[in-house]
């Protein structure tokens, strides 16, 4: 429709400054007369667009020009309304201005696509806190005070003090230099530099932060999803870790998944099995991961592993055969 395109026209030149007419073609996925066709609609309108000559010419907005025109189509509000659920909004700390953020494009709609957008938004659900299985969602506590300073620090590049509570040590303060903030599988964390040196800290286990008013030494870009994938790999590659071949029940998979490090291969194996190349932390977290799926999971290699499980299985089976007999 033209009205959404004019919007797309108006945002483009107020996020990226003086664009040609053929940029703007290429952005829209239109001709270039379509675009000049467009300009002056916006400019009959009073939307102040003005033209530049030369080689570095091009359309561009007048400076400090504001407008409250929110252009929203269905499937954009609907969109926003999704990513505003109860468990989306509590990324980051930023429940109550996504809350509100929310309020305010609901208040910008019109009447009629209010009504549509919101009834749709309850009929789509994001991460209930329980599955099929009735298995909870497990969802760590940070403080809010902790993910506010947090995240300041981060946004304005300043060096954090934390006092963080590593693993079985004593809590200490440490002064680091913050990268970025990730939450993955409702855990967040903090990506740092200490001493020059990468650190990531669970968001969880810090117990007070304190954005300082020095600069953080730190690179002015950052690629935070390959800095993520580093870090993983490097944590894969580092202590003992183990890999398992697996069968397990189709129905079963994520509850295998959920509780390993990585999943290096998977294949279709019989009916509905499923043969997979898992990767954990260490030789007893895989023990225990497949002992939580009974019979629902079968360890096929290595042997210590399959050997690991029988013996525990056998002191299980003659400890209830005990309890029977002298029941008896």
């Amino acid at each position: 429709m033209r009205a959404d395109r004019l919007v797309a026209l108006v945002l483009l030149l107020r996020q990226r400054g003086r664009l040609s007419a053929a940029t703007l073609a290429r952005e829209l996925e239109v001709s270039t007369r379509t675009v000049l066709r467009d300009i002056e609609a916006l400019s009959a309108a009073g939307v102040p667009v003005y033209a530049e000559r030369g080689r570095r010419g091009g359309f561009a907005l007048l400076p400090g020009f504001q407008t409250e025109l929110i252009g929203l189509n269905h499937d954009e509000a609907l969109a926003l309304l999704i990513v505003g659920s109860r468990r989306a909004e509590q990324a980051f700390g930023l429940g109550s201005a996504l809350a509100s953020a929310m309020r305010k494009v609901v208040d910008a709609l019109p009447e009629s696509h209010r009504e549509i957008a919101t009834g749709a938004a309850r009929r789509l659900l994001i991460d209930p806190e329980t599955d099929l299985l009735s298995h909870r969602l497990v969802t760590e506590e940070v403080r809010d005070s902790v993910v506010t300073e947090v995240r300041r620090a981060v946004l304005a590049g300043h060096k954090l003090r934390i006092h963080y509570a590593a693993m079985d040590q004593a809590p200490q303060w440490r002064t680091v230099d913050p990268i970025g903030m990730v939450t993955v599988r409702d855990r967040g964390y903090l990506l740092a530099t200490r001493s020059g040196a990468d650190r990531t800290y669970r968001l969880s286990r810090v117990l007070a932060a304190e954005e300082l008013p020095e600069p953080a030494q730190r690179p002015h870009q950052v690629d935070l999803d390959r800095a993520w994938r580093e870090r993983c790999a490097r944590l894969l590659a580092g202590g003992d870790p183990v890999t398992v071949l697996v069968r397990v029940k189709a129905a079963r998979r994520e509850d295998l998944v959920r509780t390993a490090l990585a999943v290096r291969a998977e294949e279709p194996d019989t009916d509905d099995w499923l043969r997979l190349e898992v990767t954990f932390s260490e030789a007893e977290h895989a023990e225990w991961a497949l002992w939580q799926l009974a019979t629902n999971a079968e360890a096929l290699a290595p042997q210590w592993l399959r050997t690991a499980l029988r013996d525990r299985a056998a002191a299980m089976a003659s400890r209830y055969e005990a309890s029977s007999e002298s029941a008896a």
